[in-house]
């Protein structure tokens, strides 16, 4: 299978799952909340049964209250969904955060005091201490501290997992074959990211197009902070910082979709060009994380032309999910640099909740507690893994 190939979510519908897991969205009515609409439409495991939004959205009917921007339809069974508000008494099992920061802490907060896994794409918990900040394909083994933070926080069957920045995403997905392979010491990193990675409507036309904003904020500070939470460890109370060296400039660019970075590494072991490509190339998933249905079993992609990877042209391997590298060659500063493309709303927000609600659910840390046996609304799975 090539990195740019997807898992077909059918064929690897979890046998013991016999129905699906009812999801709500947080959110729902903002960019990263259309894409898990979008993403939930059909998915073999989780069924979108509720949404949620701010006060002038609720009551009404989801077709009505969103300003719907993506190229397909909005999903039928999403459409008459009415619009609920931030009440933690959403008729589902878990819920995926999209929730705008400013409201975003203390409305998971209240979502998992009341029982609720809580799947966030939000900033607010990302650097708690008793938090995973999870890419499954990095640090799968984060998810020990739920039962610390349930514990630390009186929240019974309720936690709170969360997936990096968009631009982290990308650069910590290609840096974990390199940190397994040689060891890491420090980086310099520039990113180039697109205008959706702002929200609708995002940048002013007349501050972007033809132009880049060398700020955004907070992005900086992301980069800097988060890889050194993934690329760490739990010790069973507590995360252990990987303690790297890494300096970062964040620019805002008129792409739509897609951040490309161009990455500056130093490495702890000595390696030619050949052996770090291969080290990226031949980065796979566990069984257990190929069988999840959003999955890349390669999600690093190695390109050999010297002007790719290229936003308009490879932003969406594998469905979106995998990181896609070139450009791969020595450093006169450091030992090795290289350009990686990942897409910001699919790898680095919706997709990437998505697939750690799956991974959850792979774990058995998704109940069914909210829902009635006899629930229609509970999809059966009837397709086996294989």
């Amino acid at each position: 299978m090539s990195g740019s190939e997807s898992l077909s979510p059918g064929k690897f519908a979890h046998p013991k799952f016999e129905q699906k897991f009812r999801a709500g969205v947080l959110g729902a009515t903002g960019t990263v909340g259309q894409r898990l609409v979008q993403l939930l439409a059909n998915h073999p495991w989780f069924a979108l049964t509720e949404v949620a939004a701010s006060e002038r959205s609720s009551g009404k009917k989801y077709s009505e209250a969103v300003n719907w921007h993506l190229d397909s339809p909005i999903p039928a069974a999403a459409a008459n969904l009415v619009v609920k508000g931030l009440d933690p008494s959403l008729d589902c099992d878990f819920v995926f955060s999209a929730l705008d920061s400013s409201v975003a802490g203390p409305a998971e907060e209240d979502f998992a005091r009341a029982g609720y896994p809580v799947v966030s794409n939000s900033k607010n918990h990302r650097m708690s201490p008793d938090v995973p900040l999870l890419i499954p394909e990095v640090n799968a083994a984060h998810l020990d501290a739920i039962p610390v933070q349930q514990k630390n926080r009186g929240y019974g069957t309720g936690f709170i997992v969360t997936n990096p920045n968009c631009s982290t995403a990308g650069l910590v997905l290609v840096l974990k074959p390199l940190a397994d392979a040689f060891g890491l010491e420090k980086m310099f990193v520039v990113t180039m990211q697109a205008v959706s990675g702002a929200g609708y409507p995002g940048v002013p036309s007349l501050d972007i197009l033809g132009n880049v904003v060398p700020f955004i904020s907070g992005e900086e500070e992301k980069m800097e902070a988060e890889p050194q939470k993934l690329l760490g460890r739990w010790d069973g109370s507590r995360f252990v910082e990987a303690g790297l060296g890494i300096s970062a400039h964040c620019n805002r660019v008129p792409v739509e979709n897609g951040h490309l970075e161009c990455l500056s590494v130093s490495l702890k072991k000595i390696a030619t060009l050949r052996e770090v490509r291969e080290a990226l190339r031949n980065f796979t998933v566990s069984d257990e994380l190929a069988a999840l249905p959003t999955a890349v079993k390669n999600p690093v992609v190695v390109l050999e032309e010297d002007n790719r990877p290229q936003p308009r042209r490879d932003v969406d391997a594998g469905n979106g999910m995998a990181a896609v590298v070139g450009r791969v060659r020595e450093c006169p500063l450091l030992d090795v640099k290289l350009t990686l493309l990942s897409h910001n709303l699919l790898r680095g927000a919706a997709g990437a909740a998505l697939l750690n609600a799956e991974l959850l659910a792979s774990r058995g840390l998704l109940t069914r507690s909210r829902v009635a046996a006899s629930d229609p609304a509970a999809v059966p799975v009837t397709q086996a893994a294989e």
